[in-house]
């Protein structure tokens, strides 16, 4: 069992450094140098992608915002009125914020007359790695408590242990990086890595919400009984399946990869 900890805020003078910020922020670093490095490997358009860093945060942060506000706890838009839409820092999820990002990429890319497909393999290597830095930031913290358990891998959390569903989800995408990376050279995945992560992040964070716990004073919505990220991995399970299926279907017909 893990134990409970909390990681101290540092000051730099007036500006307090938490541990989730600078987790996210390397998080987010990370996945920007591993695109742009893999984007000049394939020979893209390095400067456009350098760009699309930018644009990404700032969607990211919008998407990671409204997806909390709306769908997590819209009773704080209730109690705050509208101008809780504006105030991108103060209620985030990762989930809204992947979308967000890929969503800001997509349209700056097509707005310098580029295509997203032959950029998405590299967004395939360098999102799980990322996030998964970043995911890290929300254990340091832990922001997401699961239900009471005797798993080895609990943290004992005041009151009991519990799931740690931040830690968990670290995990799942350190395990996702390792596989894109060992399949990035398969010639019959080229161009399809998005949807292996897409599919094995879907199937994984569906599962794992469940152990969210329900039990603690900031419980968040469920909506047919699973929670916003859940339809969000439905999501991504389908475009997972929509994307591998002709690959699939190929290799019924001519053998292994």
């Amino acid at each position: 069992m893990i134990p409970y900890f909390v990681v101290p805020t540092l000051h730099l003078g007036p500006v307090p450094i938490q541990p989730f910020g600078v987790l996210s922020a390397a998080g987010v670093w990370l996945a920007m140098s591993l695109l742009v490095r893999d984007a000049r490997r394939r020979g893209l358009d390095v400067e456009a992608v350098e760009k699309v860093a930018g644009w990404a945060l700032v969607g990211g942060m919008i998407g990671a915002h409204l997806m909390h506000v709306l769908l997590y706890h819209p009773e704080e838009l209730r109690e705050g009125g509208p101008l809780q839409l504006l105030k991108v820092w103060d209620g985030l999820s990762s989930t809204g914020g992947v979308f967000g990002g890929l969503v800001a990429s997509i349209v700056f890319l097509r707005h310098r007359g580029l295509r997203f497909a032959p950029h998405a393999d590299s967004f395939a290597l360098a999102l799980p790695p990322g996030w998964a830095i970043a995911r890290l930031g929300c254990f340091a913290v832990h922001d997401h408590p699961g239900v009471l358990t005797s798993f080895f891998l609990a943290v004992d959390f005041p009151g009991g242990a519990r799931h740690d569903l931040g830690l968990y989800d670290a995990i799942v995408l350190a395990g996702i990086t390792a596989v894109v990376y060992s399949l990035r050279h398969r010639g019959a995945l080229q161009g399809r890595l998005l949807g292996v992560v897409a599919l094995l992040y879907g199937l994984c964070r569906f599962l794992l919400d469940f152990l969210r716990a329900r039990d603690v004073a900031y419980v968040d919505a469920r909506y047919l009984g699973l929670t916003p990220a859940q339809y969000a991995a439905l999501a991504l399970v389908a475009y997972g399946v929509w994307t591998l299926v002709p690959v699939l279907r190929r290799r019924r017909l001519a053998g292994p990869l």
